[in-house]
């Protein structure tokens, strides 16, 4: 179901492992990359997969170590009945632990609801170990149904209830047709979003399961993670595009205003709510720029350590 060649088609990983999380949820991972190299570690969202960072992982895994790994019940990891953000959170410890050294630092970028199990995480022992710093694509902790602008109707409560059905049908997305792709421009993407860019993103999204789809929606439409955004300790970018339906940037500003240690926050004109796919090369870049102010100024500080010892 995934694009097979160009900028978005998944790359081979190195190697893949399962991580185990705290319930047992068996959890599809990827490392991409050489050994050694600095580590960056990639949360995916909802009704997507590690695919979707496939433009990220082309750029960054030629000087990284890049981790992706596939949320439970998307992609390659089986579904599990527990859905919340304490599931999530444990997922992503899971994933540290099995993919990192003991103490070894990462970036950790996490797009939608993968910035959402980032938050959820933030005051875990295995993440604050970790994690250096973080990006936060196109994401937001609270309020997401009722900030949604999918449908083009006035805020309150007649649009909050008909946007939670909208997101939280149980019917089936069938195959990739050009209505298909228009209604996932329209909801999720900038205006101006090129071809295989949609395409690559209504593959993705269309592979994900509906009962998955819809069990997310649920957890989704409750979350609260206001108090994880005060518990991200580390250095934190946020990226959004100003043309976002699903998280507007309402959401991005409100994330900024409350982070212990934002380091920039970045509105894209015109584009939605699939950043790593509709601006790449930013988000490589800040990926990047994220790596080599904070994972290797943490290396050199250890590095004098040891030389005084």
């Amino acid at each position: 179901m995934s694009v097979v060649s160009g900028p978005y088609a998944p790359p081979a990983p190195a190697r893949e492992l399962t991580a185990v999380s705290a319930d047992g949820a068996r959890l599809h991972v990827e490392v991409h990359g050489p050994e050694g190299a600095p580590a960056v570690v990639l949360a995916h969202g909802w009704t997507c997969s590690t695919a979707f960072w496939a433009a990220q992982i082309r750029d960054l895994a030629v000087d990284h170590r890049v981790v992706a790994y596939d949320q439970r019940g998307h992609g390659r990891s089986p579904a599990s009945p527990a859905c919340s953000a304490d599931a999530l959170a444990d997922d992503l410890e899971a994933v540290l632990a099995a993919t990192l050294a003991p103490g070894e630092k990462a970036v950790i970028a996490g797009h939608s609801m993968g910035g959402m199990t980032v938050m959820a995480a933030a005051a875990r022992p295995g993440f604050r170990e970790h994690a250096v710093a973080v990006l936060l694509c196109s994401t937001g902790a609270s309020q997401l149904v009722a900030e949604s602008t999918v449908l083009p109707l006035r805020p309150g409560r007649l649009r909050t209830w008909l946007t939670k059905q909208v997101l939280g049908s149980r019917a089936p997305l069938g195959p990739v047709t050009p209505l298909a792709r228009r209604i996932l421009r329209y909801a999720t993407m900038g205006p101006g979003s090129a071809p295989h860019m949609v395409e690559a993103c209504a593959r993705i999204v269309h592979a994900c399961p509906r009962k998955v789809r819809h069990a997310w929606s649920q957890v989704l439409d409750l979350l609260d993670l206001d108090h994880g955004v005060r518990e991200l300790r580390v250095p934190t970018a946020v990226v959004v595009g100003t043309a976002d339906r699903l998280t507007p940037p309402v959401h991005a500003r409100t994330l900024a205003a409350a982070l212990p240690d934002c380091v920039g926050t970045t509105e894209l004109p015109g584009l939605g709510h699939m950043t790593p796919v509709e601006a790449p090369e930013l988000v490589s870049g800040r990926i990047r720029e994220l790596v080599t102010t904070y994972v290797t100024v943490e290396e050199k500080t250890a590095e004098k350590v040891e030389e005084g010892a």
